[in-house]
C-alpha cells in the first residue's frame, strides 16, 4: 500500500470492502448534511438502496465484462488518514466514453466537507495517478467546473495542463478540461 504525506500526516487509498460500510455511510450523510446531493468520486453511491448493493456493483464495474451498461470500467478507492478515518473517495475510470471525454474525465473525487483545504485532495489525486499508471493509462483527463478554484488547484498541482473550456452539461456552466501526462 502506497502512502503519501501531507501537512496532516499520512494518507492511503484502497478499494472499498465490507468492513467500510459504517464509514462510507457516515461519509455519505456528512456530505448530504453539508448540502451536497451527490458524492463526487463515489461511483453513484447515492443512487443505491444499500451499501452491499453499491459494493457489489462497484466490484462488477472494475471489469470490462461485468461493468454496468452505459458505464466504463472503473475502480473506486477510499482515502484514509493515519487514524483510519475516511477522508475522501476517488473514482478512477479505466477508459473514456464520449460523455466522459467531454465532461467527466478519468478521475472524480471528493473530500469529507470537514477535511477540506488540508491537502487531502492533492494527495488522493497523486495516489490515483499511481493506480492509473499500474493500469497502463498514459494520459489522464480531469475536469472541473470553472468556478471550482480548489479543484483546479489540485489538478494543476498534480501536473494538469488546461486544454480548453466547454459548455458544461448544466446550462451556463463551464467545464475546464485538464490533461495529466507526466505521472
Amino acid at each position: 500500500m502506497k502512502v503519501k504525506k501531507n501537512e496532516r500526516g499520512s494518507l492511503h487509498i484502497r478499494l472499498a470492502d465490507e468492513r467500510d460500510e459504517a464509514k462510507v455511510i457516515d461519509y455519505l450523510h456528512v456530505t448530504w448534511d453539508a448540502g451536497e446531493e451527490t458524492v463526487n468520486g463515489g461511483a453513484g453511491i447515492e443512487g443505491f438502496e444499500t451499501y452491499a448493493e453499491w459494493l457489489m456493483e462497484n466490484r462488477k464495474n472494475r471489469c470490462e465484462e461485468t461493468v454496468r451498461e452505459g458505464f466504463v470500467p472503473a475502480s473506486t478507492f477510499l482515502a484514509f488518514n493515519e487514524r483510519e478515518e475516511l477522508v475522501g473517495m476517488i473514482d478512477l475510470r479505466h477508459r473514456l466514453n464520449k460523455w466522459l471525454l467531454r465532461f467527466g474525465g478519468n478521475i472524480g473525487y471528493s473530500v469529507r466537507p470537514t477535511e477540506r483545504r488540508k491537502g487531502y485532495a492533492s494527495e488522493m489525486l497523486s495516489l490515483a495517478l499511481d493506480e492509473a499508471k499500474k493500469l497502463g493509462i498514459e494520459r489522464v483527463l480531469i475536469t472541473c467546473d470553472r468556478e471550482n478554484e480548489a479543484s483546479r488547484g489540485v489538478i494543476i498541482k498534480n501536473g494538469g495542463v488546461l486544454e480548453n473550456e466547454v459548455e458544461g452539461p448544466d446550462e451556463g456552466q463551464l467545464t475546464q478540461r485538464y490533461w495529466i501526462t507526466n505521472f
